[in-house]
């Protein structure tokens, strides 16, 4: 009897695999390897540019004061805190 239930569910699939529309556009092979090349150069632009952020430094140097710069700030043109002062008048 398995025979027989196997083969009625089968008669059940052929006519749902047939109802395809022979009319809809579907993007086939070429829309996959397309999608799959945009997928591969995606992947290695990433893989890119972690190698490149990895080289990059974030250490910044110190500021050193300038050259002649007064106590108050008056030389360099910068306020409190390294912060440059708005312009007057």
């Amino acid at each position: 009897m398995p025979d027989m239930s196997a083969s009625l569910a089968l008669t059940h699939l052929v006519p749902l695999a047939k109802e395809v529309d022979e009319n809809k556009v579907t993007p086939g092979v070429l829309g996959f390897i397309v999608f799959a090349a945009l997928a591969l150069a995606v992947w290695g632009l990433m893989k890119s540019m972690n190698r490149h952020m990895g080289k990059v430094t974030f250490e910044e140097d110190p500021e050193k004061p300038e050259k002649g710069a007064v106590a108050s700030g008056k030389g360099s043109g910068s306020g409190p805190g390294g912060k440059a002062s708005p312009a007057k008048g």
